[in-house]
């Protein structure tokens, strides 16, 4: 299925679709100028990385991405221990948070990149995107921007390789989104398990897996030279409907050798509409 078959960003005034991206970046190890070219192309709003840089300079590395993909850093990097968030200037940021999960000795350390996103309401989302600067800082009480928009929990995330662990951090996962306590929320990322694994299937349980529930593009995620397993994913609360996800095809100036040069990952990407109405 072609990459137009995936509608773009937009808001109106019943709800607003929102493209989310999901990929691990190997820690920029790889071919950059590839990884830039492959995430512009997907024209994402919100993007969940993993395996950000998270050593030296790691900073600077995210502020390389960012410009290089026309995004903007929100939240992650060393602080989330490798899961970072970038949004669009679309997206007003209400609040960022970086959280460190319990550590395992002798397994890495893991931790989630979470935001509180707020489309519409007079923030300068015009459904395209926008050069200008924007200012991240969350709303006061009462501002009059404060209580328009759509509101989206995302969560960035990268589960251990222990099966254990991994099925311990699906049920964090999931109560790190509740409490976010938001209309609408979404978790992204490597989960390192197939969708028959028990942690895959804790978080699927609660959440609706993308690409189970509309799938579009190509299913497996790993690994870019011989794509034969499904280990990312993009899951959503109810209430947002899946217009479509799975692994993008025909990128516009993005070649077969990009994405196998980029990282170890494919991308997956979704189209999510988010009524303004809120659910129940």
């Amino acid at each position: 299925m072609p990459l137009a078959d995936l509608p773009g960003s937009i808001t109106g005034p019943d709800a607003a679709v929102v493209r989310v991206l999901s990929y691990n970046i190997r820690s920029m190890r790889d071919d950059r100028e590839a990884l830039a070219r492959v995430i512009r192309a997907c024209a994402p709003d919100v993007v969940c990385v993993q395996e950000a840089p998270r050593f030296f300079r790691w900073r600077k590395a995210a502020a390389w991405l960012a410009r290089e993909t026309g995004l903007v850093y929100t939240t992650g990097g060393a602080t989330a221990a490798g899961p970072m968030i970038l949004t669009s200037l679309r997206a007003h940021v209400e609040r960022a948070e970086d959280t460190l999960l319990p550590r395992v000795p002798g397994l890495h350390r893991r931790g989630f990149a979470t935001a509180v996103l707020r489309f519409g309401g007079g923030h300068r989302d015009t459904g395209h995107r926008d050069t200008g600067h924007r200012d991240t800082r969350r709303p006061e009480s009462g501002h009059p921007e404060s209580g328009n928009g759509v509101r989206l929990g995302v969560v960035s995330c990268h589960l251990s390789l222990a099966e254990a662990e991994r099925y311990e951090q699906a049920g964090m996962l999931l109560d790190h989104l509740t409490a976010l306590d938001v209309p609408y929320a979404i978790a992204a990322g490597d989960i390192n398990d197939r969708p028959d694994g028990r942690a895959f299937r804790r978080i699927a349980g609660k959440l609706r897996d993308g690409w189970a529930t509309e799938p579009w593009g190509s299913e497996a995620t790993f690994s870019p030279k011989d794509p034969h397993q499904r280990i990312d994913g993009i899951f959503a609360s109810e209430g947002i409907e899946i217009i479509g996800c799975g692994v993008p095809a025909g990128l516009p100036g993005v070649t077969d050798a990009d994405l196998r040069a980029a990282t170890d990952h494919l991308p997956v990407l979704a189209a999510l509409r988010l009524p303004r109405v809120s659910p129940g």
